[in-house]
């Protein structure tokens, strides 16, 4: 089938652009003269077409024009209103394309469609899920110790970030994390690393959540991962085991 005027199938339904429309069947009345008088025979905006301003095509400054995107249905009424040869041309133009988007196979096609985008969007909140659970379950499990080791472990003042723990033995906090994680100490979810579980209920961590601004203007929470002291010392000792000591420990 030959095209004789772009179709947009973006929406739930195909449509056309009425101004292109309007020049393609010859019509000499000016768009904004012609277009209103055809709604007077009982098309209605939403339903039938929908309304959009847009700049001008040259990309020169320049007064808005309105455009609107007539359904198939509206278009083909309106070439039959033409009452011209072109206007008939259309309207069986338009007849298959309404023939070929109502086949079994398109409507197959969009359902399978369809079906694969709500696939993805529940793979995506599936995992956002399991970020999110993992998060609260290490919070959950060092609130545990929170009882007995507040005032004195889990004192958020003595709470020190991985960076500072890495800088004492001349270590990128990349490294220490890579090697907490080859330990099977902590394991990254998303962009926060989170201790295992048979770590998570010892108190060597805390999170805290931030707030921050984004380029959207909306606010966004980070949650990040500090260790508490008992954490620093049960780093110290991994690494002592190995005979990786602190620079301070280290023999000049």
């Amino acid at each position: 089938m030959n095209e004789l005027i772009n179709i947009n199938f973006d929406s739930e339904r195909p449509t056309v652009n009425g101004r292109e429309l309007h020049a393609a069947l010859g019509i000499s009345t000016k768009y904004a003269d012609w277009f209103p008088r055809m709604c007077e025979y009982g098309f209605s905006e939403d339903i039938d077409y929908f309304s959009k301003m847009r700049n001008r095509s040259d990309g020169l400054p320049g007064k808005r024009s309105i455009h609107h995107q007539l359904t198939i249905a509206m278009a083909k009424e309106l070439c039959m209103l033409q009452r011209s040869e072109i206007g008939r041309e259309f309207r069986q133009y338009f007849i298959k394309i309404e023939e070929a988007w109502n086949s079994p196979e398109s409507v197959m096609a969009r359902a399978l469609q369809f079906a694969n985008n709500q696939l993805v969007l529940m793979k995506n909140q599936n995992t956002e899920l399991v970020g999110t659970i993992a998060i609260q379950n290490q919070q959950i499990a060092e609130m545990k110790p929170k009882v007995s080791y507040y005032d004195v472990v889990l004192n958020c003042k003595d709470l020190v970030a991985i960076s500072i723990i890495s800088k004492d033995y001349g270590w990128s906090p990349n490294r220490m994390n890579i090697y907490l994680h080859e330990k099977g100490v902590q394991y990254k979810q998303g962009k926060i690393w989170l201790l295992y579980q048979q770590y998570a209920q010892k108190g060597y961590t805390s999170t805290k959540t931030f707030s921050t601004s984004g380029k959207d203007g909306k606010q966004h929470n980070h949650v990040h991962t500090y260790w508490t002291q008992a954490g620093r010392l049960f780093i110290y000792d991994l690494l002592k085991s190995e005979s990786i000591v602190p620079l301070i420990e280290q023999e000049g």
